[in-house]
């Protein structure tokens, strides 16, 4: 498109992971504390959900990337969008009942039963989940293909998700706060909470199918016919003379595997993920059973924490062209590391909890833009096997989110209690792991990446470079023409496309 194009584009395709990130919010911020706080479940019994959900969300997303690469899609509604509508309404019918008390279960109900109610809930959401992320994710490379707008696109829809945080939080904070009819108990949370979160999670599934119908009606997804193998951009030239293509012409799955790099963004993403989601799980814990604050700080740090990674999204553009991708991640992790050390040497908080959220928010937002912009590098002009590696990815990142939470909930020291002395310092330490600690992590596969940088290497074919004379513009930004190709392979590449430099694979 035009100049305006990627902006008019953006508006509503950004509105497409709006329910999502409305769900996620609650689901991390607040599903522990619910089903722990609210309900009085053990801890056990809580991660357990948590993982049982975080493990369904992992085995969907890459079967579904895979699927989704490879389906056609509804008539003549592209095949992103028609994994999309499907998720959307998986999500719409399961996520109201996860945050209402189960049906049916009384005083006297073993765990185990309640356990068994929320689990296909919790399954029928995550595939939904799944299938609404991996679509939508899949459409960034095929709506845009500079560098630049890629970022933008991508700080685009983390400007929404930050927006989807602020509003369950406000909404949170508001429906707290409009409890005056039980001036004892509105300091500390308890049974009395539960239709709280009952009305928060419908207003949240009826805001969100809203902006699923705006992201349906305003986005055009390019159709290609079936069992087309390819999808060019925009910016590949269509020269296209004989009939039939080579179908080992492009990346496919089982190529991705071999990629050194696909290895190294993988890890990098794992660990801001855990960065990310630990730290919003665990922040409404640290704030009520450590600093000992009343329950409304349960919404209001959070909420600041994401208009600061709101604000400092807007700074990823100009940041990133001026020092660079890596660099700009370096800055989010140091800033992350100075959050992990003030919370580390704090005992008790007053007002300076705000700066700390402050600090956390902006760390967050930035790591997590990047390393979504990396893995767009990465993909480059793949887009036909994109879902793949946006779903790899997000599978070892939900796979270690939800084994993190469950090691985190068993070595709780009160297991059954709300909270006792000892898990005032738990939820403190339990902070500056997940944060400092991973990003210590973080900062040692940063280093690789500095190293040897993102780049698919062995490539045992030219992409871009079917059907296409010498000397016509490449797709996916080497300058000259250039094919990394295993040595073995030397004859076969030279033989296909004689015009190309030679260079083994680095």
């Amino acid at each position: 498109g035009g100049s305006g194009g990627p902006w008019a584009r953006a508006r509503p395709f950004a509105a497409g992971h709006f329910l999502n990130d409305l769900c996620a919010s609650l689901w991390f911020t607040y599903l522990l504390l619910y089903l722990h706080a609210v309900l009085g479940y053990s801890h056990g019994l809580a991660g357990g959900l948590l993982l049982a959900g975080q493990v369904a969300d992992g085995l969907c997303t890459p079967l579904l990337g895979y699927e989704a690469d490879r389906s056609a899609g509804c008539g003549r509604y592209g095949r992103r969008k028609s994994w999309h509508l499907a998720g959307t309404t998986c999500v719409l019918i399961s996520f109201p009942f996860i945050f209402n008390p189960c049906l049916g279960c009384k005083e006297g109900t073993p765990q185990w039963a309640a356990f068994i109610y929320y689990l296909p809930f919790i399954v029928i959401f995550q595939f939904g989940w799944a299938a609404t992320q991996i679509s939508h994710l899949s459409l960034i490379p095929e709506l845009v293909t500079s560098d630049h707008e890629k970022v933008e696109l991508t700080a685009f829809r983390y400007a929404f998700t930050v927006m989807a945080n602020i509003t369950v939080y406000g909404l949170a904070w508001l429906l707290l706060n409009l409890q005056v009819d039980q001036p004892e108990r509105t300091e500390h949370l308890g049974i009395q909470d539960v239709s709280v979160f009952r009305n928060l999670s419908l207003i949240v599934v009826g805001l969100g199918a809203v902006f699923s119908l705006i992201f349906h009606l305003g986005t055009k997804e390019k159709l290609y016919p079936l069992g087309s193998v390819s999808q060019p951009q925009e910016s590949t030239p269509l020269l296209q003379k004989e009939p039939t293509r080579s179908p080992r012409s492009l990346l496919v799955w089982k190529d991705w595997l071999l990629e050194p790099s696909f290895y190294q963004v993988a890890v990098l993403y794992m660990a801001t993920r855990l960065i990310v989601n630990l730290s919003q799980t665990y922040i409404a814990m640290y704030l009520t059973n450590s600093l000992l604050l009343p329950k409304k700080y349960i919404a209001t740090i959070p909420l600041v924490m994401y208009i600061s990674g709101f604000l400092s999204s807007f700074l990823m553009k100009p940041v990133n062209k001026w020092i660079g991708r890596n660099l700009t991640y370096f800055v989010g992790i140091l800033v992350i590391l100075a959050f992990a050390s003030w919370v580390s040497l704090s005992r008790e908080m007053g007002a300076e909890i705000y700066g700390v959220a402050v600090l956390l928010g902006a760390g967050s937002a930035t790591i997590l833009v990047t390393s979504l912009s990396m893995t767009a590098d990465l993909i480059g002009t793949n887009t036909h096997s994109s879902a793949f590696v946006y779903g790899a990815m997000s599978f070892t990142d939900k796979m270690a989110n939800g084994l993190a939470v469950m090691l985190i909930q068993n070595l709780h020291p009160c297991p059954t209690e709300l909270c006792c002395p000892a898990c005032v310092s738990f939820y403190h330490w339990v902070m500056v792991l997940v944060t400092g600690g991973i990003a210590m992590a973080a900062t040692v596969f940063l280093c690789c990446i500095m190293i040897w940088p993102i780049r698919v290497r062995f490539r045992e074919w030219g992409c871009g470079a079917q059907g296409m004379g010498k000397g016509q513009a490449w797709g996916w930004g080497h300058r000259e023409p250039r094919v990394w190709c295993q040595p073995r392979l030397k004859q076969e590449c030279l033989s296909r496309w004689p015009w190309l430099q030679w260079e083994a694979a680095g």
